[in-house]
């Protein structure tokens, strides 16, 4: 029988997890801009910056960590406190297994209880795994930023994603 999954806010001691599913992103170059592999340290230091104020939640099943979910902020200024930039990342053999969408889930009500009001990302076109998760998650597709971004050399576009939360869904 499959463990159940369970989220919980990220610890200091995860690093290493995040840096491994994080790195698979990298490795696979289809969700992220990003070539430079994480390290441990490298993600330690970003949760110590992050604080509480911008959440890192992850999906455990089984005592490992299979799927992590984060935000930072989208501006410095002031108006915008209440919006952040999502990101998520799946290991590779939890693909598909609600691990992603259960820290997604718990992301938002870390998010709301924080006084968030929007999140919002940019997914590259052609990662329909991550665009059909956002959609079944209450993400609308807002426009496409065209040749946002090279990897490897290599034009991509980004389809702008948010949702709301809190108190601006509700209005």
């Amino acid at each position: 029988m499959t463990p159940p999954l369970t989220v919980r806010q990220a610890l200091q001691t995860d690093a290493s997890a995040i840096a491994r599913i994080h790195n698979q992103g990298i490795e696979e170059r289809g969700a992220t801009f990003e070539t430079a592999l994480r390290t441990v340290e490298g993600i330690e230091a970003v949760l110590r910056e992050k604080g509480d104020r911008y959440p890192t939640i992850v999906t455990v099943r089984g005592g490992d960590v299979v799927a992590w979910a984060a935000v930072s902020p989208y501006s410095s200024r002031e108006c915008y406190a209440g919006i952040a930039e999502f990101s998520v990342y799946t290991e590779r053999s939890a693909r598909g297994t609600g691990a992603g969408r259960a820290a997604m889930e718990g992301l938002f009500r870390a998010c709301e209880e924080r006084g968030f009001w929007k999140l919002t990302s940019r997914v590259f076109p052609e990662n329909r795994a991550s665009l059909t998760l956002l959609g079944k998650l209450g993400f609308r597709q807002v426009g496409t930023h065209r040749r946002h971004a090279k990897v490897d050399g290599v034009w991509h576009d980004c389809i702008i994603v948010e949702k709301l939360l809190g108190e601006a869904l509700e209005a």
